[in-house]
């Protein structure tokens, strides 16, 4: 397995592009990802992660203009974008029907947000193409937080980032598909915050 810095941002764009599996640090907790645009390396993630088939993988985008190249994006959900994006916060989101339903299991929406992690959002924009991106972890078991953790939990993988994450806790999952706002994961940021801000 290599080890990077965050100094090391070209170096992990040229792995990513090469086809690795690397785990980084992010806002949350450590993730395990893949660039978009190759099926093979999502399968490669997936196994890594024993990640069941029903189970897609979020992305992670640098931007809402990114964010928009995959997903339907409405001006309810731009609100909520501009108050909490970057942030501990991923959004269900209308798949764009030019995007392969591939890369979500067959869903018609896909999981999207905006991580507050400098070294992260440059490397993506190195890319100009989302990253596929997990928690580092054994799919059921608990998320990685350090360094050490995800090295542990994903020892077969390409590579991993060294680094600290923020909140130690997993984003808020929030449905944005339907009339009502619905969580599917509790996070950081509540139901009532993204309430507030969408009947401003």
């Amino acid at each position: 397995m290599k080890i990077y810095t965050q100094k090391d941002a070209q170096k992990v764009a040229n792995a990513f592009l090469a086809h690795d599996v690397l785990a980084i640090p992010t806002d949350t907790v450590y993730g395990v990802g893949v660039v978009y645009g190759d099926l093979n390396d999502l399968s490669r993630l997936k196994h890594a992660k024993h990640r069941p088939e029903t189970k897609p993988i979020p992305m992670m985008v640098a931007s809402a203009s990114q964010m928009k190249q995959i997903a339907k994006v409405d001006a309810r959900t731009e609100k909520i974008i501009d108050a909490f994006l970057p942030g501990p916060l991923t959004l269900i989101l209308p798949l764009r029907e030019d995007v392969s339903k591939e890369y979500t299991n067959g869903k018609d929406t896909v999981a999207v947000r905006i991580p507050d992690a400098p070294f992260i959002l440059n490397v993506i924009q190195r890319l100009n193409k989302p990253l596929l991106v997990s928690s580092a972890n054994i799919s059921g078991r608990p998320a990685a937080i350090t360094f050490d953790q995800a090295k542990e939990n994903l020892p077969n993988i390409d590579g991993i980032v060294q680094g600290q994450c923020q909140q130690g806790m997993a984003s808020t999952i929030v449905d944005c598909t339907k009339e009502q706002l619905a969580i599917l994961r509790e996070g950081p940021i509540s139901l009532s915050e993204l309430e507030n801000v969408i009947s401003d």
